[in-house]
């Protein structure tokens, strides 16, 4: 018995058993829709790499491309991410509905949630006076097309958190979450994994491994943006936000890092998506 032991802690110590199988980690990127290169960066960060659910924003120019991506492949987790912004400056979108109340003087949703001192008079959703029903008509064409035409659509995410932003819009969120039988957002008795930053791929990389070298056990969420720099990414930013290209590209090297794999597996750490986490939810209640 005691030789058996002494080969059990040799093996604990060398990383190939592991003793931390206790932690849970949601792991998901936004803003799938919004470019080619997020599209790309997005899958790439599913199939090379460790991401379990990608959020789409549907009225993004490149929603159609990230339908066919998706439908080709059915594993990766997919979340309506409601848009009721369009942030950056050289890249905009519009709602699928008429809604009259959630757009500035050129169609456009507004840049940010509520107005920034450091931004243009009259760039802020809330301060805009949004109609209630014309949020949910545009939120519920927006979840209807997801779900139409991604099957592997499971739960509802707010970009930039405008459609959560206040209690009147939790509630529109929450009852068409209900309605379409999707979860909503970070599930009860889960932790922000925070962190994790950094420009350049070796920041990001060492920024993700030590997070996750941190980690204790339970259930945590983290969440951030893949994309590629790229032309097309360089042309997007907005006033305070303008190395997405170079932040973005980077987030995708950590997601698809050997090193940040073998960080998970040295810990026992349990990557899933968001309908994986429900799932082992239900069947332990």
């Amino acid at each position: 018995m005691k030789i058996l032991w002494m080969f059990f802690v040799g093996l604990l110590s060398s990383g190939l058993v592991c003793a931390e199988s206790n932690i849970r980690l949601i792991l998901r990127g936004d803003d799938m829709g919004s470019a080619h290169a997020a599209n790309e960066a997005c899958i790439k960060s599913y199939r090379d790499g460790i991401m379990k659910s990608v959020e789409v924003m549907v009225p993004g120019g490149w929603f159609p491309e990230a339908v066919k991506m998706l439908r080709e492949n059915p594993g990766l987790d997919v979340g309506v991410h409601l848009c009721l912004t369009s942030e950056w400056e050289g890249c905009k979108w519009r709602p699928l509905t008429y809604a009259p109340s959630l757009v500035d003087e050129n169609g456009y949703f507004y840049p940010m949630t509520s107005q920034r001192k450091d931004f243009p008079p009259k760039t802020g959703f809330l301060q805009g006076s949004p109609d209630l029903k014309e949020v949910e008509k545009e939120l519920r064409a927006q979840i209807e097309m997801a779900v139409k035409h991604i099957p592997q659509t499971s739960h509802i995410s707010a970009h930039m958190g405008t459609a959560t932003a206040t209690p009147q819009l939790r509630e529109i969120v929450n009852r068409l979450a209900q309605e379409y039988r999707l979860h909503h957002e970070q599930p009860q008795g889960v932790r922000y994994a925070a962190g994790f930053t950094g420009r350049s791929p070796a920041e990001r990389e060492t920024s993700l491994v030590r997070l996750l070298e941190q980690l204790t056990p339970g259930n945590w969420l983290l969440i951030e943006h893949p994309g590629f720099d790229t032309p097309e990414m360089r042309g997007l930013g907005h006033r305070g936000y303008e190395y997405v290209a170079e932040e973005r590209n980077a987030v995708t090297h950590a997601f698809t890092s050997p090193l940040v794999k073998q960080v998970i597996q040295k810990r026992g750490i349990q990557v899933m998506s968001y309908a994986e986490f429900y799932r082992q939810a239900r069947a332990t209640q």
